[in-house]
């Protein structure tokens, strides 16, 4: 499949603040590259957001048959404030904490960042390289930025020069429109950064203390890499020095990011990325979530519905299908009010999806389908807007009712349509996890579901309607859809 060579695919550029029509460097070939985590402690919900963001992202663009190498990477190396300072580190602090060395803990919640994506359905990366992994091409990049006059060697450790970076026509500040004169007046020079030529230097290589324990040899002695190098060294290995996509958060889009280009034309002469995207914040109940104030939740708490603001627990479907009602670059609050309302709209389109092997063709169509199929390409085709897809998908929904109804027909063609793209769109795409394929013991879950009927009958008959309506929508949220009739209640996988 190729639609890319007939595709309108339009993306929002942070570089240009606008939607540009996209056109990769090599026709039908794809790099994305997108910020992992830093695998210090139990990746959060916000990381999901973003991730999964990206996930949507590499799943269309493999839909639409690009051949797309997507890099993701693993900062399991100590690394640098923004400001430059050497902070606590993250991963010594914890290993002091869990009684763990720092490799340790690096191996705990790196298993865990995989065992949370694996639950919400997301396609592992094509590389997924770490920063420990690439200290050789970090010290290489380092050197070859010290010998073209853009980098100096002070006390053991080596900073990038702003100030003469700007002199040689470049711009630090280009992504995020920061004038740098002002980030200058406006950037305090804090203790310990005497070191330093100017206050908005930032570190590629930091020297090491005797106390530091994640450290390495390099030609200005022993230390660790800056936060921003490690992106740099690893985006350029595996995409080359310019490539189409690079992805984040949008908190890293200063000085992340901004520090990643001013490195990458320093290095290379040119900007590195065509189209720098970013994903919005995701808050809870509208506030910020956070650790400090107690508005925090983590992935496997909100799926098992441990945790003190949600009234039950919902799947990784509901979840997923909740965060991609909201557009990639909005801000996204989740509460208990959404997460109900999200369960119910998804059990609306799985009962929908269920209906479709049960549609009987008529010689006509009095729908027009293919409109349809080109409004839900147009929605991805808008820089991503899952939102939009997903009401154009509540409509193929509505089709399939009032054919179910027999209130319009559909032609065998058009049917084939309706649940190819159906299909195509809610499990190729939006990466909703089809359950009904994965169940292996049809049997044993046959029997399950008739226990689970005859328990709701009951309830109904004692007219307990909250245990009858919950008895019905659990079972839609893994993929068993009920039917009641004038003859009982009937099921459907």
């Amino acid at each position: 499949m190729q639609i890319y060579k007939n595709n309108s695919l339009h993306l929002y550029n942070t570089t240009s603040g606008k939607k540009e029509l996209f056109s990769p460097i090599s026709d039908g070939n794809v790099g994305m590259y997108v910020c992992g985590p830093t695998v210090y402690s139990n990746v959060h919900l916000g990381n999901v957001r973003t991730f999964m963001s990206f996930d949507v992202i590499y799943r269309y663009l493999l839909h639409l048959g690009y051949n797309v190498r997507y890099v993701r990477n693993i900062t399991d190396a100590g690394h640098l404030t923004d400001d430059g300072d050497v902070e606590n580190d993250r991963f010594v602090k914890q290993s002091k904490l869990e009684k763990l060395e720092p490799m340790e803990i690096v191996q705990k919640y790196t298993v865990d960042f995989h065992k949370v994506l694996q639950e919400f359905n997301f396609l592992e990366p094509t590389i997924e390289p770490t920063a420990t992994g690439h200290i050789i091409e970090q010290i290489e990049l380092t050197q070859k930025m010290i010998a073209d006059g853009f980098a100096y060697e002070s006390n053991g450790s080596v900073y990038f020069n702003v100030l003469e970076y700007n002199k040689k026509g470049m711009n630090y500040g280009e992504l995020s429109n920061r004038n740098v004169e002002e980030l200058f007046a406006n950037t305090r020079d804090l203790d310990g950064q005497s070191e330093k030529k100017n206050p908005q230097d930032f570190a590629l290589w930091k020297n090491a203390s005797p106390a530091h324990i994640m450290r390495w040899n390099s030609p200005w002695g022993a230390g660790f890499p800056g936060w921003h190098l490690e992106c740099t060294a690893m985006s350029t290995k595996y995409l080359g020095e310019n490539f189409d996509i690079h992805g984040g958060g949008m908190d890293l889009k200063f000085p992340h990011h901004e520090c990643e280009i001013a490195q990458a034309k320093a290095s290379f002469g040119h900007s590195p990325v065509n189209y720098w995207m970013h994903t919005n914040m995701l808050t809870m109940n509208g506030l910020r979530m956070s650790k400090s104030t107690g508005n925090y939740v983590l992935p496997m708490e909100l799926i098992g519905g441990n945790n003190p603001f949600f009234e039950k627990s919902f799947s990784a479907n509901v979840i997923r299908f909740c965060f991609l009602q909201a557009h990639y670059r909005s801000v996204l609050d989740i509460s208990n009010d959404a997460m109900v309302a999200a369960e119910k709209g998804f059990n609306r389109l799985m009962e929908g999806i269920a209906l479709l092997d049960k549609l009987v063709a008529s010689s006509t169509s009095t729908l027009s389908i293919q409109n349809w199929k080109e409004q839900c390409y147009k929605a991805m085709n808008d820089d991503f807007n899952t939102p939009i897809l997903i009401a154009n998908l509540f409509e193929g929904v509505k089709y399939i009712n009032l054919v179910n109804d027999k209130k319009e027909t559909l032609t065998v063609d058009d049917i084939a349509i309706l649940k190819e793209t159906l299909n195509a769109f809610v499990f190729d795409v939006l990466g909703i996890k089809n359950v009904k394929s994965s169940s292996n013991n049809t049997d044993k879950l046959t029997g399950v579901v008739e226990m689970l009927i005859t328990m709701r009958d009951e309830a109904r008959a004692n007219k307990n309607w909250a245990l009858s309506d919950e008895i019905r929508d659990k079972l839609a949220a893994t993929g068993v859809i009920l039917k009641d009739g004038k003859d009982g209640t009937s099921f459907s996988i």
